[in-house]
């Protein structure tokens, strides 16, 4: 499903088609954010994540910080809606 980015700090707004990662949604937006497996494992590309519901897909973070809805894996997770990330 599609979902909406919000940056906190650059006030700026990124719609993330289905088929994509909110990675590369990133990276075409010129957001650099630190990756290297793009696939949920290493944790590499944590964002920090100030509202909205996240949909968890990677197997980094345990079931707590999954719970607490503080950050999110954006080479495989998604956001139900609209998501606001501190990068």
């Amino acid at each position: 499903e599609p979902f909406r980015m919000r940056i906190a700090s650059a006030g700026r707004v990124l719609d993330v088609p289905a088929g994509a990662s909110a990675l590369d949604v990133l990276e075409r937006a010129g957001v650099y954010v630190p990756r290297m497996c793009r696939q949920g494992i290493c944790g590499e590309c944590r964002v920090e994540v100030s509202s909205g519901e996240v949909i968890h897909r990677d197997i980094y973070l345990d079931d707590a910080e999954k719970q607490s809805n503080t950050a999110m894996m954006c080479c495989v997770s998604r956001a139900a809606g609209e998501v606001v990330l501190d990068v």
